[in-house]
């Protein structure tokens, strides 16, 4: 048996000898074709991650000035879109004409009871001095016609009052905007002051990004943001303003950033996004060039500038920064002149020797 795996190993070295002219070793042969490219400079967005609340920009309150009043009319409900003006409920109104009736009665007693006193104090005056009337009917024809007036400038305004309670029996949108809350109901006896209806003024949205110390160094009023909905869907937004402090639990800031008005964003939502801040150069390679091995990222090289023949591929261990499109930015361990393994590098390790397909001298842009 001895003899026969001597044999065989003879057979084997000879027929080795025959195709490739060496004793012992084959000719080397490449493990995978294979194309290149270089890294490329791109100016890329800077922006600041971060997440918050998406909330109406404004709510206004809608009340009741007086109050003992039942609800007769309720013209709105909630996502019901008003103009400013608009009649949103109307109170019951009967008592509070019968009030201004009276006080339309009133003012026509004291209207008369001064044109009467006006008329006195005309003809004492007339006569002042011809003895036919003493001073003290005279003075007291001067003094009634005063407190006449007077007393048909206090009928006046009583009346002026009632006409304004029985304006505010109608209550109106106190801007443009749609209803986002409704507490009132049909019938129900009002207070003053008591919350009936929430108004999302203007039908604005804003999104509330949450920044620490760090970010609140570089984000400004004006710049753009992007953020993204429970749905994928993404929306463009800008910074109107920043508050001046910190929260003292959070140690945080917020970013108020208005929203298009005719967006799928819901006052309420979460939102994840980021805060364009402005352009920074980036190296980047292709995706498909980076290689995932043992939580760490790898590229291999080609060295040299030659485009034929076998090459020995190095393995590089790189860090990675910001992604658009197909394109990663990598922070350290790459040089710009190098020349990469575009796809196949899962198939690699340090030393293979790859044949050059053809050799592409940038990148293909994101």
């Amino acid at each position: 048996m001895i003899f026969s795996r001597i044999y065989r190993i003879r057979l084997w070295s000879a027929a080795l000898l025959l195709l490739t002219g060496s004793p012992l070793l084959a000719a080397p042969s490449a493990v995978l074709s294979v194309q290149t490219a270089t890294p490329q400079t791109l100016s890329w967005q800077v922006s600041e991650a971060s997440n918050g609340a998406i909330a109406a920009w404004q709510e206004a309150i809608v009340a009741a000035e007086i109050g003992g009043l039942a609800i007769v009319d309720l013209a709105v409900d909630v996502g019901t879109t008003v103009r400013r003006g608009q009649r949103l409920l109307l109170l019951s109104q009967e008592s509070i004409k019968a009030a201004r009736s009276q006080q339309q009665a009133n003012v026509a007693k004291a209207k008369a009871g001064y044109e009467e006193a006006l008329a006195n104090a005309k003809r004492a005056q007339a006569v002042s001095g011809s003895g036919a009337l003493s001073e003290q009917q005279i003075t007291q024809y001067l003094l009634a016609e005063k407190s006449g007036k007077a007393a048909l400038l206090a009928a006046e305004a009583a009346l002026q009052a009632e006409e304004v309670r029985l304006k505010q029996t109608e209550i109106t949108a106190a801007d443009d905007g749609i209803i986002s809350a409704r507490s009132a109901t049909l019938g129900s006896v009002v207070q003053p002051g008591g919350e009936l209806l929430r108004l999302l003024r203007q039908n604005r949205l804003e999104w509330r990004a949450e920044l620490t110390a760090e970010q609140l160094l570089t984000v400004q009023a004006g710049q753009s943001a992007r953020l993204s909905l429970a749905d994928g869907r993404t929306l463009e937004g800008t910074v109107r303003v920043i508050a001046p402090t910190l929260d003292s639990s959070s140690r945080k800031a917020i970013a108020y950033i208005d929203l298009p008005k005719e967006s799928p964003a819901r006052a309420g939502m979460f939102a994840q996004g980021e805060i364009i801040i402005g352009q920074k150069p980036a190296l980047t390679v292709p995706q498909s060039a980076i290689v995932l091995r043992d939580g760490n990222r790898y590229l291999f090289t080609v060295p040299g500038n030659e485009n034929s023949g076998l090459h020995s591929v190095d393995q590089l261990k790189i860090t990675t920064g910001r992604h658009l499109g197909d394109r990663v930015e990598v922070l350290s361990g790459l040089a710009e002149s190098a020349r990469l393994v575009v796809s196949g590098g899962a198939f690699l390790k340090q030393g293979d020797r790859v044949q050059l397909t053809n050799d592409q001298a940038q990148g293909s842009k994101p």
